[in-house]
């Protein structure tokens, strides 16, 4: 297995597409927007630097990672020779099955179709191909060349056979894959989201304030980032998608997003990705706080 297509050039495909061009891979790398691919690719690029000034990696291994990438916008065209297809476009539920219906027309009979999703269904999307036995999840965390963890997730058909390929192609990635069962948030997200969305309850009821909450989970439980800086960083939007998700999964009311959660997606504040969330990112305000919107 050398020849990997991942479909999305964001933040995770990017990192995705990285990590298995470092390694040796070959990868189409494959988004419907040309100027998303270029951007992606000018990621990949400054990332392969900093691990050169850091001498993780010579000039030559980042030419080398470079020249294992191809991009494409279009699916068919880009998933027609691979052996595995890593699907990491946004984190919604209809996309991810429009893609993976057009997966398994275009792809050879063999191929195994993974999604990097955080919380969606394995199963579920699973059903929409004629190879639910090929499906498997396959979640990376972010930063995908850096974090050793990636959540192998079983649907309901996934076969044994394609779940110890995808175990043992993670090890040669240098990442420790874990393997887990196909229910709403999986392993990580069912501990993680909780604990953001009580954060953002706890600002919002007032206990405390941004720097306040962070600084107690830092200093007090040895978290390297703050859980609303955190949330900021994987993206408020992603935090409220996962988080309904769950609660659609679950109909538990702890896995409901918090009415502050939701009032800041649908200003557009949504973390890093928009310049402010908990925080405010513009080039002037670094990672100040922003308080103005934290009102009942």
């Amino acid at each position: 297995m050398k020849n990997i297509a991942v479909i999305g050039a964001g933040t995770m495909g990017n990192g995705i597409a990285h990590t298995f061009a470092q390694n040796g891979f070959k990868v189409n790398l494959i988004d419907i927007s040309e100027a998303s691919l270029e951007k992606g690719l000018e990621t990949i690029s400054r990332n392969l630097d900093r691990m050169i000034a850091k001498a993780v990696i010579s000039e030559d291994q980042k030419k080398d990672t470079l020249n294992n990438i191809n991009t494409f916008t279009a699916i068919p065209e880009g998933v027609k020779t691979v052996d595995l297809v890593v699907e990491a476009a946004t984190e919604n539920t209809t996309l991810k099955i429009k893609i993976f219906e057009q997966l398994d027309a275009a792809c050879q009979p063999h191929t195994i179709l993974a999604t990097n999703t955080s919380s969606i269904s394995i199963t579920q999307i699973a059903a929409v191909t004629q190879r639910p036995e090929l499906v498997i999840g396959m979640h990376f965390m972010n930063p995908v060349p850096l974090m050793k963890l990636v959540e192998i997730i079983r649907g309901y058909n996934t076969s044994d056979a394609v779940t110890k390929t995808i175990m043992d192609l993670s090890k040669t990635l240098g990442k420790v894959p874990v393997e887990v069962n196909d229910y709403p948030g999986f392993v990580a997200n069912r501990i993680l989201m909780p604990m953001l969305n009580e954060s953002i309850e706890t600002l919002y009821n007032g206990v405390a304030g941004v720097e306040e909450i962070d600084t107690v989970m830092k200093l007090g439980m040895a978290h390297p980032m703050g859980p609303l800086q955190l949330a900021d960083f994987i993206g408020l939007d992603v935090c409220l998608s996962i988080l309904n998700v769950m609660y659609d999964g679950f109909k538990n009311p702890k896995y409901a997003p918090c009415p502050l959660l939701v009032n800041m997606v649908r200003a557009g504040k949504l973390g890093v990705k928009s310049g402010e969330g908990f925080y405010d990112y513009s080039e002037s305000r670094k990672a100040e706080t922003v308080a103005k919107q934290f009102k009942k």
